[in-house]
C-alpha cells in the first residue's frame, strides 16, 4: 500500500479542486491516502527578507517532510488568469526554499479543474513545467471543464468520456507507485 499525500492548489474554503481531490481520494481507498485541506495552511507571502528574519515555520517544515516520505502525491491546481494560484506559488517558493528537491521522490498526478470549458488546462500546464523544476515526476494529468455540470459529489464525473479520461489518469499513476 502506496502513501499519498492528496491537496488542492487552492486555500479556499469553497475550492471546486479540493472537492475533486477529495473524490480522488476516494477512489484511491486501497492506498494510504491522507488529504490535506491546504485553507488550515496559511503561508506568509515568500520573501528573502521574511524568511532571513523568521525562518521557516513548523507547519512548513512538516509540511515539505511529508511530500518527501510519499509514495505520491495528487495534486490538482486551480487557475487565475491562466496561471495557477498565488496561493499555490507562494507554496512551492516556500517548499522549495526548505529542500530545492522536495518533490525527488513521489511520483504526481496533476489534475486541474474549473468552471470553464478549458478546466484550468493552462494553469496545469504551468504547474507540471514548474513542478519538474524542483525534482518532481508528473506520471499522469486530468483536466475537467465544466465542474458544475461536469461534478456531482455522489456520482463523481458525469460524462462517460470524462470519466474513462479519468480513471486511465488513476490507473496510470497507481502503476507508477
Amino acid at each position: 500500500m502506496a502513501a499519498i499525500l492528496a491537496f488542492a492548489g487552492s486555500n479556499s474554503s469553497t475550492s471546486i479542486n479540493y472537492k475533486l481531490i477529495s473524490y480522488t481520494a476516494n477512489q484511491l481507498s486501497d492506498q494510504n491516502t491522507t488529504v490535506l485541506n491546504m485553507a488550515l495552511f496559511p503561508f506568509p507571502m515568500y520573501s528573502a527578507d521574511y524568511e532571513k528574519e523568521n525562518g521557516f515555520s513548523n507547519s512548513l517544515v512538516e509540511l515539505c517532510n511529508d511530500i518527501k516520505k510519499s509514495d505520491g502525491l495528487v495534486i490538482s491546481v486551480n487557475e487565475h488568469n491562466g496561471n495557477p494560484s498565488a496561493y499555490f506559488k507562494n507554496l512551492i517558493d516556500w517548499l522549495s526554499r526548505v529542500d530545492r528537491n522536495f518533490l525527488a521522490k513521489p511520483k504526481i498526478l496533476l489534475m486541474a479543474t474549473s468552471g470553464g470549458k478549458r478546466g484550468a488546462q493552462s494553469s496545469m500546464e504551468v504547474t507540471e513545467k514548474l513542478l519538474g523544476r524542483f525534482g518532481g515526476e508528473v506520471v499522469a494529468t486530468f483536466s475537467l471543464p465544466s465542474f458544475y455540470e461536469q461534478f456531482d459529489a455522489e456520482a463523481g464525473i458525469k460524462d462517460s468520456a470524462l470519466r474513462k479520461n479519468y480513471e486511465a489518469a488513476i490507473n496510470t499513476f497507481v502503476s507508477k507507485l
